[in-house]
């Protein structure tokens, strides 16, 4: 039995992410940490709470890191709903969060059982660059680290230009997080795109007609209009989910490279952009592997999975 602690900012995507951990029979989430991200973390801790409702799981939640170290929030409303799940009216849950704040949290788990528990970071590692700074021996204490961030070609999706949305909300964390872990990881936003749900994988979804089925239709409305707007497409992208897998069943990597890794943390239109050593032109140990292919039947199984 796989034993995660998933840090997350829900968020669409990463609700979906969350079920599919929760669905798989050899993983039990130990907790769930929130951050500030896609949206407040009011809001985010909320959404953890209404997906363990949707899940039916007990499971803890912990608060964590309100705003980014150093730059100032900037949610996504207009991908995932002002409250994050879509602005579908789910009823808030009656579940309590935990009094422990999210970075002490992750420490204490982290010393209570060294090498047995992995974290799967879905959101802007704020939680994770100030629990390293409670404690700098972290990455011995984890058994693995798996991240959704950065773009391996510098194709981005912010106003960076080259940076994904977690690096870009929160680089400095990011940057203590490359520089302090001796191996990552990463998955990408390129990956993401080169591995969307298609229409046909949503009908197929749609059809399924369970209550999660029908919370994930209800939330991924507006994420969907968005990407219609932007890309012309009827397609999902998967993000967290695909990042979950990966830590769930790493047998599911197709392709992947490991480079040394850093993140930029100036420039007017490169701050939070992921830069790779791809030539070892530097010879620095490689400290991230970069998931670029996965093998989308089982990824697409893992989702439904999660969904039924």
């Amino acid at each position: 039995m796989q034993r995660i602690i998933i840090d997350t900012d829900p968020g669409v995507d990463d609700a979906h992410a969350i079920l599919l951990a929760l669905a798989h029979p050899d993983v039990s989430v130990e907790a769930i940490t929130t951050a500030n991200g896609n949206v407040s973390l009011e809001h985010t801790t909320a959404n953890a709470l209404k997906i363990l409702d949707v899940a039916q799981k007990d499971i803890p939640v912990y608060a964590g890191c309100a705003a980014p170290l150093i730059n100032r929030p900037e949610h996504v409303a207009f991908v995932h709903g002002h409250d994050g799940l879509g602005d579908c009216n789910l009823p808030a849950s009656k579940r309590q969060v935990e009094k422990e704040h999210a970075c002490n949290a992750l420490v204490r788990l982290a010393n209570a059982a060294p090498g047995e528990i992995s974290l799967v970071c879905i959101g802007p590692l704020t939680n994770l660059g100030v629990a390293l700074r409670l404690d700098p021996d972290l990455p011995a204490k984890f058994k693995k680290l798996m991240v959704m961030g950065g773009a391996h070609y510098s194709r981005g999706n912010t106003s960076n230009v080259s940076a994904e949305f977690n690096f870009f909300t929160d680089p400095e964390a990011a940057a203590m997080v490359l520089a302090a872990w001796p191996e990552v990881t990463i998955l990408t936003w390129e990956t993401t795109l080169a591995q969307m749900l298609t229409r046909a994988d949503l009908d197929r979804i749609f059809s399924l007609g369970t209550a999660k089925s029908r919370f994930f239709e209800d939330t991924s409305r507006i994420t969907r209009a968005y990407i219609q707007s932007v890309l012309h497409q009827d397609v999902l992208f998967a993000a967290d989910a695909l990042a979950m897998a990966v830590a769930v069943e790493p047998g599911i990597i197709r392709r992947s490279e490991k480079h040394a890794a850093y993140i930029e943390l100036n420039g007017n239109y490169t701050r939070g952009q992921l830069c790779l050593d791809w030539m070892g032109i530097h010879k620095k140990p490689a400290n991230a592997e970069i998931v670029l292919e996965l093998d989308q039947a089982r990824f697409n199984e893992l989702f439904i999975n999660g969904l039924r």
